[in-house]
C-alpha cells in the first residue's frame, strides 16, 4: 500500500478554526486511513483539548493574539513569536510533511511562515468573506487558497482561489440531506429534553460565549417564556457560573455553558440566535436554519460584520446590530416566529448556499496540486 500523505493543521483559539481543521483531517484518513495528520495549536487554548479529543495528536506553541484592549499586555509578544517559530521549525524539520494547512487563529501565522521558509507547500484555508492581514501576507507564498465567499479576488492572487465554503463537521454537513421535516425537528426536540409541540429558539454566542447576547437573552426570557418559546442557551464557560447562580433550567429553558449534540440542536431549532463566525454561518447554512445573526464588533476589522452582510445579501438571514440588540432582540424573534413564511424562506435559502462538501474539496485541491508518492 503506498503511504498516506503527511499534513499538519494548524489552527485554533475558537470552536470557527479548530472544527473546520479537524473536518479536513477526517476527511483525510477517511480516504487515506495511512496518512500521518499532526497539529498545531496555541499552549492553553482551547484546540489543546478538542483536538485529542477528535483523535489527532497536537503539538502546543507557546504563542498568543495581539490584544487590542490593552497594548501593555503585548509587551510579551515579540518574545512569544520568536520562541514559536524556533519550535515550529525544529517540529517541522522533524516531521517533514506534504504540506501544512493552515485555518485560521494567531497559531496559523508562524506554522505557516516556518513551512514557507523550508520550501514546504502550504494551504490556507480562510473562513470569512473578510480577509485578515496575515493570511494576506502569506498568502503571496502560499499554493492554495481555500474560501469560502465568492470575491475574495480583492485580497488574494485570483489563480490561487478555490472556492469550496467552510468545513463544517460531519453529523453537522449530513443535516442538509434530512430538508426542512418538521418530524426530524419533533424528533430532535424530545431527544434534548424539549416539547416538540412548541417552538425552540437555539442560542450561540460562539464558542467562548457572548456577553451582549447573554445579556439581550436575559432580557427577554419572560416574554419568550409567556409566549410559551423554548429557549436552548449556549452562554459559554465563563459566564455559566453567574448565570446559573440567576437563572434556574425549567420546562421552557435550558442553559449550557457548550452544546456537544450540535446536530441536534441545530435540526430542533425553529430559530438560531447567533454570532456571525464564519464557521457557525456556514453550519447554520447546512443545517438549513433560519438565523439572526448579532455580529460581534470586538474582532479584527469588524468581518463578523461581513459575513452576516453576505447572508442578509442572499435573504438567508436578518442582521441584528450588537447596540439594538438589548432592546430590539425579543420582539424581531416574536414577529419572525409568527411568520411562517419567511421562516421557510430563510431556511430554504440558506440551505441553497450551503456547502456540506467542503472538506472533500479542499482534499481534492490537496490531491490536485500534491500527488502522494511511495
Amino acid at each position: 500500500m503506498p503511504r498516506g500523505p503527511k499534513i499538519v493543521i494548524s489552527g485554533g483559539g475558537t470552536g470557527g478554526h479548530i472544527f473546520p481543521a479537524v473536518s479536513i483531517a477526517k476527511e483525510i484518513i477517511k480516504k487515506y486511513p495511512n496518512a500521518l495528520i499532526q497539529f498545531i495549536g496555541a499552549n492553553g487554548r482551547m484546540e489543546m483539548e478538542r483536538i485529542p479529543e477528535a483523535g489527532f495528536p497536537i503539538f502546543g506553541i507557546n504563542i498568543a493574539g495581539f490584544q487590542r484592549k490593552s497594548l501593555l499586555k503585548n509587551i510579551g509578544l515579540p518574545a512569544k513569536l520568536i520562541s514559536s517559530i524556533f519550535a515550529v521549525f525544529k517540529f517541522l524539520k522533524k516531521i517533514r510533511p506534504d504540506a501544512v494547512v493552515g485555518t485560521g487563529g494567531y497559531v496559523s501565522g508562524p506554522s505557516l511562515f516556518v513551512a514557507q521558509l523550508l520550501g514546504i507547500p502550504t494551504m490556507i484555508q480562510e473562513q470569512n468573506s473578510l480577509a485578515g492581514w496575515t493570511n494576506r501576507i502569506l498568502s503571496r507564498k502560499a499554493h492554495i487558497i481555500c474560501v469560502a465567499y465568492p470575491k475574495m479576488e480583492k485580497f488574494f492572487s485570483e489563480k490561487k482561489i478555490y472556492l469550496t465554503g467552510n468545513p463544517v463537521r460531519e453529523n453537522i454537513a449530513k443535516i442538509k440531506s434530512k430538508g426542512l421535516d418538521k418530524q426530524n425537528s419533533a424528533n430532535a426536540k424530545i431527544l434534548l429534553g424539549f416539547n416538540p409541540e412548541l417552538p425552540l429558539i437555539l442560542i450561540l454566542g460562539g464558542s467562548q460565549g457572548a456577553k451582549a447576547i447573554n445579556t439581550s437573552v436575559q432580557n427577554n426570557l419572560n416574554l419568550w417564556e409567556n409566549k410559551k418559546i423554548q429557549i436552548l442557551w449556549q452562554c459559554g464557560a465563563y459566564y455559566i457560573d453567574e448565570l446559573s447562580g440567576e437563572i434556574s433550567n425549567s420546562k421552557y429553558l435550558k442553559i449550557e455553558p457548550f452544546i456537544k449534540n450540535m446536530d441536534q440542536a441545530y435540526t430542533a431549532s425553529d430559530i438560531v440566535v447567533s454570532r456571525a463566525g464564519a464557521g457557525t454561518i456556514s453550519e447554520i447554512c447546512c443545517a438549513g436554519c433560519a438565523a439572526i445573526l448579532i455580529p460581534s464588533p470586538n474582532v479584527a476589522e469588524d468581518h463578523q460584520t461581513q459575513n452576516a452582510q453576505s447572508l442578509v445579501d442572499q435573504k438567508a438571514a436578518i442582521f441584528v446590530d450588537e447596540k439594538k440588540s438589548e432592546t430590539d432582540l425579543g420582539l424581531i424573534v416574536s414577529k419572525l416566529m409568527n411568520n411562517p413564511e419567511k421562516l421557510i424562506s430563510l431556511r430554504s435559502n440558506a440551505l441553497n448556499i450551503s456547502k456540506p462538501n467542503a472538506a472533500a474539496e479542499i482534499l481534492n485541491q490537496l490531491e490536485n496540486h500534491w500527488l502522494w508518492k511511495n
